[in-house]
């Protein structure tokens, strides 16, 4: 395939030029560890080749945050964009990684569910601005095009999270090594099987990822047998460490790849883009 008609996955796999693989990384539980996976998954996967957009759709803004971008740069948000007259692409901003850009988010987004209540699509916003961005990519064929998105969901099960689920392909399931894990995950996993029954036929769990988890402790092992045991293959192999520097990272502005490379989270995470990469090469092939 030459180079103009498509993008080549690591491993060999061609894809359509415009299409754009969707990640929505949540769990209405909050401190799991979303926002981290989100913006050092993008980081990671960015290291290796791919060209990453993270979607800001939690009100507190902290994947912006930990991105390094300034609440005075945030002048065109996900609320813009979800709220009608912006475009991804008007608003995505760079970071400091190289092939990874944010569209940011902040308090306003908190207005958003009743500024759009009685909106016909007010489910389908986020879909219609990834695939006006998709046509985009189509049309232009000079740029290296997105090959994916990952959207970082609030804590609940709102307007917001339900956006993200009917854009997305598939969920990204972070799961903390502590005590509840498992505490409102079946629900989480009845509102996809309610989505994909009613709005996103395509929509799936990729892959669920324990997060927070100390090597020292019985608990954590226990704790990671069952979700292991809950969810059998959909566990991702590489686990992320409960890590000071990967706590240390989102004050300073950055992923831990970018503030610390060498640690065990920073490891953990390029692990993980690894196994992400190699399961969307399954689907592919499949």
């Amino acid at each position: 395939m030459t180079s103009h008609q498509g993008h080549m996955q690591p491993g060999g796999v061609p894809t359509p030029r415009g299409e754009i693989r969707v990640l929505a990384v949540a769990n209405q539980k909050g401190g799991v560890g979303k926002t981290t996976t989100a913006i050092n998954l993008g980081t990671a996967l960015a290291a290796i080749g791919e060209r990453v957009l993270v979607l800001d759709l939690d009100p507190q803004g902290n994947a912006s945050t930990g991105l390094g971008i300034p609440e005075l740069n945030r002048t065109q948000t996900m609320y813009d964009i979800l709220a009608g007259g912006v475009s991804l692409s008007q608003a995505a901003l760079p970071t400091a990684v190289p092939g990874l850009s944010i569209v940011t988010a902040n308090s306003d987004l908190v207005g958003l569910e009743s500024a759009i209540l009685h909106e016909q699509d007010r489910n389908f916003r986020l879909r219609d601005a990834i695939n006006v961005l998709m046509a985009e990519q189509n049309a232009n064929t000079s740029e290296k095009p997105i090959s994916y998105i990952l959207i970082d969901c609030p804590p609940s099960l709102n307007a917001l999270t339900l956006n993200a689920l009917v854009a997305a392909h598939s969920v990204l399931v972070p799961v903390q090594c502590e005590f509840f894990a498992l505490e409102g995950i079946s629900q989480l996993r009845e509102t996809i099987e309610g989505v994909r029954a009613t709005l996103n036929p395509r929509l799936d769990i990729q892959g669920v990822v324990l997060t927070m988890h100390d090597a020292r402790t019985n608990f954590s092992e226990e704790v990671a047998t069952e979700v292991r045991r809950f969810f059998g293959q959909k566990v991702y192999s590489a686990v992320i460490p409960r890590n000071v520097r990967i706590a240390e990272a989102p004050s300073h502005g950055k992923p831990i790849l970018l503030y610390d490379h060498k640690s065990t989270g920073s490891q953990a995470y390029i692990r993980l883009a690894g196994e992400i990469i190699e399961r969307e090469r399954q689907l592919t092939a499949a």
